[in-house]
């Protein structure tokens, strides 16, 4: 079942249970609202399409919340003519939770899928830390580790880099062989 309807001058495809941006309306969080101006409707076994709209048909939502959109930013300039504007703008918005879409007008538990919404929106509860499944080592214990990792590893280094010092006094030591080029053969 979905409806299309037109708020804002602007016109949304709906069904239940949809969460939409409508232009800023003057309503508060909480707080239900009513959307007359049904274009369409369908009910899964037809479609009813209004000149220009449905008499009857009516969706019905409430409010999550009033905010800004992200900002654009609008940049105007003439080359050559030194002339540069920058602006930016919010467009205000309306945050709205279809509940429910009637032919008729009517809606039967409307109080309940109401409740259901309201449910839906409020936040959920925050996550709790995981228990920590190491022991929890000291700092003055971190760093007496740490310490010990490098004086092994120093001492490691050494002994090699005498064998790669030795290595290199003994390529030094050969003398380097001439290449010939085919012009002095």
């Amino acid at each position: 079942m979905y409806a299309i309807i037109e708020t804002g001058g602007k016109q949304y495809r709906v069904q239940e249970g949809d969460v939409i941006n409508v232009e800023k309306l003057k309503v508060a969080p909480s707080d239900r609202i009513e959307f007359d101006k049904v274009l369409a409707f369908s009910d899964g076994t037809g479609v009813s399409i209004g000149a220009p709209v449905l008499e009857e048909a009516k969706v019905f939502g409430t409010v999550i919340e009033n905010g800004k959109a992200d900002k654009v930013i609008i940049f105007k300039y003439k080359s050559k003519k030194d002339y540069r504007k920058k602006q930016g703008h919010r467009q205000p918005y309306t945050k709205v939770r279809i509940v429910a879409i009637t032919p008729d007008g009517q809606v039967s538990d409307f109080d309940k899928k109401l409740e259901a919404a309201a449910a839906a929106d409020k936040p959920a509860a925050p996550k709790t830390a995981k228990p920590a499944t190491k022991p929890a080592v000291k700092k003055a214990e971190k760093k007496e580790i740490i310490k010990e990792e490098t004086t092994v590893a120093k001492k490691a280094a050494k002994p090699a880099a005498k064998k790669d010092a030795d290595k290199g006094e003994k390529k030094a030591a050969k003398p380097a062989a001439k290449k010939t080029t085919k012009k002095e053969q």
